[in-house]
């Protein structure tokens, strides 16, 4: 969004917990694995989707960089939550050169900030030739300042921020990539961060429905936190291993928040489907940090009476087993989709 093709450039997901970055090579419509990895940033590095901590997440992204052997000089990154606003709108069909000169008086009457202060793209979805002559449009804008930021943060970094895309559109690119979904076929994308989770329903390559959330795999940490009066660094601990005094307790813990999180999914997808008519969900794909919470697929999968499985962001990728280890790579899969949807992602693409 909004901003030289080149070889040599790597997808970061910079989220409120720890930089996640992918670099994958192209060849013939095919991708392989270059580099991934993750370094965990200081707690209140970002707040609220700001960028609080620049310096930390400057050395988070030099340090992984420089872990990785990585010699990209270009980046993409992304953005979600209140950093951006999604729209789609109808629109009289007109061509896209004619909406790009128009988009900007277009977008004033939907984006509540000044024009001039808002960075826009948009990308046309359909032309509906039943309702005379309309075509909908996904309306995308942020703040300048905001990606201001970014490109100051990747600056200092040694890496030049070359597309900015939204968090969403990052994991749909790679699930379709990956999963060649049919065209009738319609999903639901919940990727679920530390702070935030991002919904997206796609078909066809389209997104019906985006929304996000702030919420996410900090919930646990705090209840885990309260409810054994473990310091934030142990809940943390707690939540990863299993490694807790009272296994069971733990257990009821975290169904407990699984069940908190569920009732949002559930809540914003029956939203979705109480305006979809005959489109509804088929089947939900799960990715980011908490997706692996012990229990959360069927948790969900019993509420929404729908199949619900992780996504492998990396299952149609190739690698080295010399250079990647197979189990590690598996294991952290979920948690790099926005970051490997990134790394797909070149100057130009819609």
């Amino acid at each position: 969004m909004l901003f030289m093709r080149s070889k040599e450039i790597v997808g970061i997901d910079i989220g409120s917990s720890s930089v996640k970055l992918v670099q994958l090579s192209e060849q013939k419509g095919t991708y392989q694995l270059r580099n991934v990895g993750i370094l965990p940033l200081p707690s209140e590095a970002i707040v609220d989707n700001s960028l609080m901590d620049t310096t930390s997440i400057v050395e988070t992204i030099k340090d992984l960089m420089k872990s990785l052997g990585s010699k990209a000089q270009e980046a993409v990154c992304s953005i979600s939550g209140n950093s951006v606003i999604i729209r789609k709108i109808s629109l009289p069909a007109m061509t896209p050169e004619e909406l790009e000169d128009q988009i900007a008086w277009e977008a004033e009457q939907y984006i509540p900030f000044d024009i001039n202060d808002v960075n826009l793209d948009f990308e046309i979805l359909d032309t509906d030739l039943s309702a005379a002559g309309k075509m909908t449009v996904l309306l995308v804008a942020s703040k300048k300042e905001i990606i201001n930021e970014y490109v100051s943060v990747f600056n200092e970094a040694g890496l030049k921020l070359v597309v900015v895309d939204v968090d969403s559109f990052a994991v749909q690119n790679i699930f379709e990539m990956n999963y060649a979904p049919s065209e009738n076929e319609v999903i639901a994308l919940v990727n679920i961060g530390a702070s935030i989770m991002n919904m997206n329903v796609v078909k066809g390559g389209v997104s019906l429905f985006t929304r996000d959330v702030q919420m996410g795999g900090n919930l646990y940490t705090e209840e885990i936190q309260r409810q054994f009066s473990f310091s934030s660094k142990d809940a943390e601990k707690c939540k990863i291993t299993g490694e807790c005094p009272d296994k069971e307790k733990l257990k009821d813990t975290i169904s407990r928040v699984n069940d908190t999180l569920c009732l949002e999914i559930n809540r914003s997808l029956d939203f979705y489907n109480s305006t979809a008519e005959d489109l509804k969900i088929g089947r939900i794909y799960l990715s980011g940090g908490a997706s692996k919470t012990a229990m959360l697929s069927e948790s969900l999968s019993r509420r929404l009476g729908l199949p619900v499985e992780l996504l492998n962001p990396l299952q149609k990728v190739t690698y080295s087993e010399k250079e990647f280890d197979p189990e590690y790579l598996q294991e952290i899969a979920p948690l790099v989709a926005v970051a490997a949807g990134l790394a797909m992602r070149r100057l130009g693409d819609k």
